[in-house]
């Protein structure tokens, strides 16, 4: 099993066989992600794939959960996903589930058919970056997807039947466009109602554009009582969710929160509320951040 440069996955990923399908971000101009700054896009071969999941089946022949990485495997082309999942499917016999990363348009260019296709072959959750739900937010990070297409491409993969965990981004409006991406965020996830919504805060990494405008004076960051606030804002416009499971348990995050919002978002609220009131002493440490 073998792997390239900086590989990265969601928390809830934590016990799941990392495969990579892909190497870096096909899109790969959000100003704030280093992540893939130095590993340009390409789809990993075939071969290679294939033999890390024969070594992996021998391995690891108890595995349950895979997450196909990089930055969004969901742009291979469905043929070759299609016999990723099948290698996987024989290599693990107690398989449950497999995860990816995708942006909007991969879904949207996937199309239904093609995702529900891959559903059948055990593909049960995407992991989408919003970031934000504004429109003007989104511009100036270069997202490279618009809100609306996002929205939609929400709606076709749960139409699939696949789950879709959502992740918004706190701070990246700075204090200007706070109110708006908060309002516009809580909106869309409203809209979207994904199974999982997810909030991170904004970490600055040098080389990326975000932090050269940071540096010279064009964008500010935000103090943690200004991001709890902002949270506070998204979950109070997150209105008629259905089964949407809540999480700030990412390392970046000031305060950790974990709730359903259909029946726990008034005791979020007031926990936000309470750390708010508090001040320093109830967030996370600074050194005990990170990305």
């Amino acid at each position: 099993m073998r792997y390239s440069g900086t590989v990265i996955r969601p928390p809830s990923e934590a016990d799941s066989y990392i495969l990579q399908v892909s190497y870096g971000c096909s899109h790969n101009h959000c100003t704030f992600c280093g992540t893939y700054a130095n590993k340009p896009f390409q789809p990993r071969p075939m071969r290679e794939v294939l033999d890390d999941i024969a070594v992996a089946g021998r391995v690891l022949p108890d595995t349950r959960r895979v997450f196909l990485a990089d930055g969004n495997a969901l742009v291979l082309p469905t043929p070759k996903l299609t016999s990723i999942l099948d290698a996987l499917g024989a290599a693990f016999p107690l398989l449950r589930r497999v995860g990816i990363y995708a942006n909007a348009k991969d879904i949207l260019r996937k199309g239904e058919a093609d995702l529900a296709a891959l559903r059948q072959k055990n593909l049960e959750i995407i992991y989408l970056g919003l970031e934000s739900g504004s429109e003007e937010v989104l511009r100036r990070i270069d997202k490279g997807a618009k809100a609306t297409e996002m929205l939609e491409a929400v709606r076709m993969a749960k139409r699939a039947g696949i789950r879709v965990s959502v992740i918004a981004l706190l701070g990246i409006a700075g204090p200007g466009l706070s109110r708006e991406h908060a309002e516009a965020t809580g909106r869309l996830v409203s809209a979207m109602d994904p199974e999982y919504l997810s909030l991170l805060t904004l970490m600055l990494v040098p080389g990326t554009e975000l932090h050269r405008q940071h540096q010279e004076g064009e964008f500010q960051l935000m103090s943690p009582a200004a991001l709890l606030q902002e949270m506070r804002d998204i979950l109070t416009h997150a209105d008629g969710l259905t089964r949407c499971v809540f999480r700030t348990n990412h390392a970046s995050n000031y305060v950790p929160l974990a709730g359903t919002l259909s029946r726990d978002k008034a005791r979020l609220i007031e926990t936000l509320d309470r750390a708010i009131a508090m001040g320093p002493a109830a967030f996370r440490p600074e050194e005990w951040r990170g990305l």
